[in-house]
């Protein structure tokens, strides 16, 4: 017996959340945007009258304005998008403890087991979008299929309030004549070779010589194929799963380019600063630790190197991450974003002892650990690095979140 699979997605989600807040906004075109004065000024969401007009996610405000001149540029209130996404998560469980999340906006569904007491898919789907904007106010479409990449095609081939229902019977027909980047996996790249090559449709993918594809694509060339033929068993996974974690990372883009290595310095203490308690919180260590650093022209450079010893410690992952910034980094430009990364993750009590470990080093993490237990009762600024404490102009540092 067939999968019942379900995928839920809010419609324009984080400006329809803003319409719950400001009447005002019902039925004329808006854009929810970063801040522009911290360079973080692009479309994040739109609405469907925007959307009437060519604005697109990732388009400048001013970009956004030239192509629709009468938009309301509206900005982001991240906690309410969370606060309506557990809602809806909140309704989803509900019908089953299968409900696997991606993104703030859409959830995959396995109601297989549901079915005998809510009925099939597509009477769970109805009853979803049904309650969905009676008790939220929002709208959502929902794909319905045995599989999650149709489930997920299904809800992006109508939107919005709308569903669609890909049965294994008459998949074939209903995909076959739709363009190969419609389907999850078909990223823009892959689009632009296979239709390079005159693969233009999924019916056409679905045919496509496996010899060829392995040669332009490697291994994801037999995936993409297989998505096309309906061939996904990946399973959704439980609504509390919580996925390996692999690597811990913060960046930032600064109001104002970094000129200087002291500059570059401090924003890295401060990344590593939220990262070490992260690492710490989750009981973790990291074993290597990559930098990422864009500039004002947006070209971007990772670098990453593998640690010594593994470790949590705030002051040597700053300090490893600044010297592979020293050592590997062409300084040429000012930097706009600096990104730093722990890598290689391992817990905490997987740490082989070694004779190498420095005596520093054990201070070092001890003395975070009081630090954390302080912050921990009296507020996270009750103890900071004098670093960071900031005795010459340097870029605003707005926009860094503390991780509690």
């Amino acid at each position: 017996m067939d999968r019942s699979i379900l995928h839920c997605d809010m419609n324009n989600f984080y400006a329809s959340v803003e319409r719950l807040f400001d009447p005002t906004l019902k039925g004329v075109p808006i854009a929810v945007c970063g801040d522009e004065e911290l360079r973080h000024g692009i479309v994040l969401a739109k609405s469907e009258e925007a959307k009437r007009f060519g604005v697109k996610t990732g388009d400048a405000i001013w970009e956004a304005k030239q192509k629709c001149p009468e938009i309301r540029i509206v900005p982001t209130h991240f906690q309410r998008y969370v606060t309506y996404s557990r809602y809806a998560r909140e309704i989803y469980t509900e019908y089953t403890d299968l409900v696997e999340s991606f993104g703030l906006d859409e959830c995959w569904l396995d109601v297989t087991a549901s079915r005998l007491a809510f009925g099939d898919g597509v009477k769970i789907a109805t009853e979803l979008r049904n309650r969905i904007r009676s008790e939220l106010g929002l709208t959502v479409s929902v794909g319905i299929s045995f599989n999650k990449i149709f489930a997920k095609l299904g809800s992006d081939l109508k939107k919005p309030d709308a569903q669609t229902h890909i049965p294994r019977e008459s998949f074939r027909e209903q995909i076959r004549d739709l363009p190969v980047e419609s389907i999850l996996g078909v990223g823009p790249k892959a689009a632009f070779v296979l239709h390079r090559f005159g693969f233009h449709t999924l019916g056409a993918l679905a045919e496509a010589d496996d010899y060829f594809l392995r040669l332009q694509f490697g291994k994801m060339g037999a995936v993409m194929k297989g998505y096309a033929r309906g061939e996904d068993l990946s399973p959704v996974l439980p609504y509390d799963y919580e996925p390996p974690m692999k690597s811990i990372s913060h960046g930032l883009t600064v109001a104002k380019d970094l000129e200087t290595p002291e500059q570059v310095w401090t924003l890295i203490l401060s990344l590593s600063r939220e990262i070490g308690e992260k690492l710490r919180f989750h009981k973790k260590r990291a074993q290597g630790i990559a930098l990422v650093c864009k500039d004002r022209n947006f070209f971007a450079k990772t670098l990453q190197k593998r640690l010594l010893l593994p470790t949590d410690c705030t002051m040597t992952l700053a300090t490893e991450a600044f010297a592979l910034f020293r050592e590997r980094y062409a300084f040429r430009e000012p930097l706009r974003s600096v990104t730093v990364r722990a890598i290689d993750l391992i817990r905490e009590e997987a740490q082989q002892l070694s004779l190498l470990t420095a005596r520093e080093d054990v201070r070092a993490e001890r003395l975070d650990r009081v630090t954390d237990s302080i912050c921990a009762r009296f507020g996270r600024d009750a103890l900071t690095p004098a670093r960071l404490i900031h005795t010459e102009p340097l870029p605003d540092l707005h926009g860094y979140v503390p991780f509690r």
